[in-house]
């Protein structure tokens, strides 16, 4: 591993984990959000209605450093985050968990869909419409929800970022989300070149475990 990315490892890798896997801070003040309306609905309705997703996209963590790769969701469940060669590491889930998986140093952790904020995405069972939010825009063409299940904060939250897009499903287009992790480190993901309805293999959410056989 270089020197650079033996350096941005530990942040890269704590920036994924803020995203994907650890508590959040409470939830912002009332004022910074309104009552799910019938644009929550949409929103709701747009991510549902993918069966299948290609991205690529850039995660930057608070201090502005970043990394790119390729995302790849097929519902129900189903994600895979692979980060640029330099990275070696992955992010997948296979229906049922989210694991982590660092090559470098043979280690993967793994946690249940529901109790990752990408619950919300890849979740079939949860009502999100009941525990989203949406956050006033000044851009009428942008719609903004922030997810938190206030019987759950452990759970995290996650601040989704739609379009308008007449191509994409339910007209609108995720672009982003936001998240936040218990030390107030704050992670983006954005997307681009979103591709809709691809054929996407069951093999693409396999991943092969480093560590030892005695320790799986």
């Amino acid at each position: 591993m270089n020197r650079l990315m033996k350096t941005f490892r530990p942040i890269l890798l704590g920036a994924a984990l803020a995203a994907l896997g650890t508590p959040v801070l409470p939830s912002l003040p009332a004022s910074a959000a309104v009552p799910a309306n019938g644009e929550v609905d949409r929103a709701v309705a747009a991510l549902r209605a993918i069966a299948t997703l290609r991205a690529d996209f850039v995660q930057t963590n608070g201090d502005g450093r970043s990394v790119s790769g390729v995302l790849t969701l097929k519902r129900p469940g189903r994600i895979r985050f692979q980060y640029e060669k330099s990275a070696n590491f992955l992010i997948v889930s296979d229906g049922a968990a989210l694991n982590v998986i660092d090559y470098d140093v043979a280690q993967v952790q793994r946690w249940p869909i529901r109790n990752s904020p990408l619950g919300a995405l890849l979740d079939p069972s949860r009502d999100m419409a009941s525990y989203a939010r949406l956050v006033p825009d000044a851009d009428p063409d942008v719609t903004t929800i922030r997810v938190r299940d206030p019987k759950h904060p452990e759970y995290g939250e996650i601040t989704l970022v739609f379009a308008r897009a007449p191509a994409a499903p339910g007209g609108l287009e995720l672009t982003s989300w936001i998240a936040l992790d218990s030390q107030n480190r704050r992670t983006v993901v954005r997307l681009s070149n979103q591709r809709y309805g691809i054929p996407v293999s069951e093999d693409t959410f396999r991943w092969r475990d480093p560590r030892p056989a005695t320790h799986r």
